[in-house]
């Protein structure tokens, strides 16, 4: 297959334009809203289900290439980052604002149409909050780590709205479990790619409150994203199989944090691993949901 497009301004790379949908975070926020469908009551159609995922897909990429648009000059400040397609020179600004604005124009009506109202509402204030609220709050407050978690922790009330037609405290629950899991996750990063954020101009945590309180933070936000997987079994969507097990993968997981605590100079070390043990966690956690939940 041909890995080029033609545009007006010459060649774009088809692997680039990908790069623009941010392709792992699309993927955790299409897992995580399979599971919401998943878990919540009733039967949706197979016709649901693909109209769900392919307007889920569609306004994440959209929502991540326009954040890319935004931030194309932050990115050429950060290592991490200053190798994407826009500050890299390898695209025009504008192929990938048309790129944006073209998957929001087809998914919303997707998912109205095809789903239900109720879910693209939700699929909207997500899209919205993160490229025009999250994105330029980054440079403003350390405080816009707790916008970003909306958008992303919107997947699996996604699923359930497009299974019930409603949100239900079992779907904010499972909001709930994935908007507290990203703060930790997020300020682990933040601690041991501090200079590049600090580089970039971005505000974080770390960088402006410091490392102690960073790890206070971190372990304080775990414990109340721990007490909202518990809270999923007296809910009622699923039973004791996952309670043992949330609880299990809960308690190693908070029992490493802890340890930034107790040693002064946890640094970026231990932000690291925690970082990986997050990556470890909510799979397994949202693995034993599935299996519970669907048995």
């Amino acid at each position: 297959m041909n890995s080029k497009a033609t545009t007006a301004d010459g060649t774009l790379s088809i692997v680039d334009l990908a790069t623009l949908a941010k392709p792992r975070i699309t993927m955790m926020v299409l897992i995580t809203t399979l599971g919401g469908l998943v878990l919540a009551p009733g039967a949706p159609s197979l016709a649901i289900a693909a109209a769900l995922l392919a307007g889920t897909a569609m306004i994440v990429a959209s929502a991540n290439a326009l954040n890319m648009y935004l931030e194309r000059d932050v990115d050429t400040r950060m290592e991490r980052t200053r190798d994407r397609p826009l500050p890299a020179g390898r695209m025009d600004p504008g192929v990938a604002l048309a790129f944006g604005v073209v998957l929001a124009l087809v998914s919303v009506p997707l998912l109205t149409f095809a789903v239900n109202p109720l879910t693209a509402m939700l699929a909207v204030i997500a899209h919205l909050s993160y490229v025009y609220v999250y994105t330029p709050l980054k440079q403003r407050t350390p405080a816009a780590v707790w916008v970003g978690a909306v958008p992303g922790a919107m997947g699996p009330l996604l699923g359930w709205a497009a299974a019930t037609g409603s949100v239900g405290l079992g779907g904010l629950a499972l909001f709930g479990v994935m908007f507290f899991w990203q703060v930790p996750h997020f300020h682990a990063i933040a601690t041991f790619r501090v200079d590049d954020y600090r580089n970039a101009g971005l505000k974080t945590l770390p960088g402006e409150r410091g490392d102690a309180v960073t790890r206070r933070s971190i372990v304080l936000t775990l414990l109340v994203q721990i007490a909202v997987s518990l809270a999923i079994t007296p809910l009622g969507v699923a039973g004791l199989p996952y309670l043992v097990a949330a609880a299990v993968l809960g308690a190693v997981y908070f029992g490493y944090a802890i340890l930034g605590l107790r040693r002064a100079g946890a640094g970026t070390q231990w932000a690291r691993r925690l970082f990986f043990a997050s990556l470890v966690y909510l799979p397994l956690l949202f693995a034993a949901l599935v299996l519970d939940g669907r048995l």
